[in-house]
């Protein structure tokens, strides 16, 4: 049996956490939704050993790490039972949901290997109505995931009638003092205000707009530790909404 069907065998029996619970908020001043589900999926110490074996690499320019396949179902069948949940929080009602990407995940890049979009918060798409997940599989204070309002803008989210108008803000300035340093952002920075830290706790899952600007939270002293068992492992998803 091949890897990959190795893990989709053993990720299909994955249950829900008898002691699960779900907290719905809402953050900023433009009330963006977000959910957090503590004591997520029941085996999740399995997930970290199936992370062991899989063969992690870097994949594209955007994530600051490497990464390995996860298969949909890890997630599909999750969402099944929390998705009355989503839909009302997020007010996508009628819906049901596919899944475009879902990764294991490990930050292991050297800040000053950092592209400059890298050091500042980003969205992951400008539809409003695709989400994201992240799956915390880590020990230890590693940080978690933030979020930012633009400064001169006041963006707190972007869609395409903001896109050209923060591009373009953000194009102006970058120059001199403003420009960020090879570090990872971490907290208020001249141009961005964080507005939202969720701290990165083993088993929690937090499900928000994927056009938020968001950064994960990784301090100056952070180790990049490419090891599943010991460095900053999750489980990213895209989720997609089908009306």
């Amino acid at each position: 049996m091949s890897q990959k069907n190795m893990m989709t065998n053993f990720l299909s029996r994955l249950d829900l956490h008898p002691e699960m619970s779900i907290e719905k908020i809402t953050i900023g001043s433009e009330r963006s939704p977000i959910l957090v589900v503590d004591n997520f999926i029941k085996q999740a110490n399995s997930l970290v050993d199936v992370a062991v074996r899989m063969e992690f690499s870097e994949q594209g320019h955007v994530f600051p790490g490497v990464r390995a396949f996860a298969p949909h179902i890890y997630m599909q069948k999750a969402f099944v039972e929390i998705q009355p949940e989503i839909t009302e929080h997020f007010g996508l009602n009628s819906c049901t949901f596919k899944l475009s990407m879902c990764h294991y995940s490990l930050v292991t890049t050297p800040p000053e290997r950092l592209g400059l979009l890298q050091r500042i918060p980003h969205v992951d798409s400008f539809e409003s109505r695709g989400l994201a997940a992240v799956h915390y599989l880590f020990h230890g204070n590693f940080g978690g995931t933030a979020f930012y309002r633009h400064r001169k803008t006041g963006f707190e989210y972007l869609d395409e009638s903001r896109r050209l108008v923060y591009f373009r803000s953000l194009e102006s300035e970058n120059g001199g003092p403003n420009i960020p340093g090879a570090e990872y952002i971490n907290g208020d920075t001249s141009l961005f205000q964080q507005i939202d830290r969720r701290e990165g706790v083993f088993n929690r899952l937090l499900v928000y707009r994927r056009n938020s600007l968001h950064s994960g939270c990784i301090d100056k002293n952070f180790s990049l530790d490419p090891n599943p068992l010991s460095g900053r492992l999750s489980i990213n998803s895209f989720i997609d909404p089908i009306l």
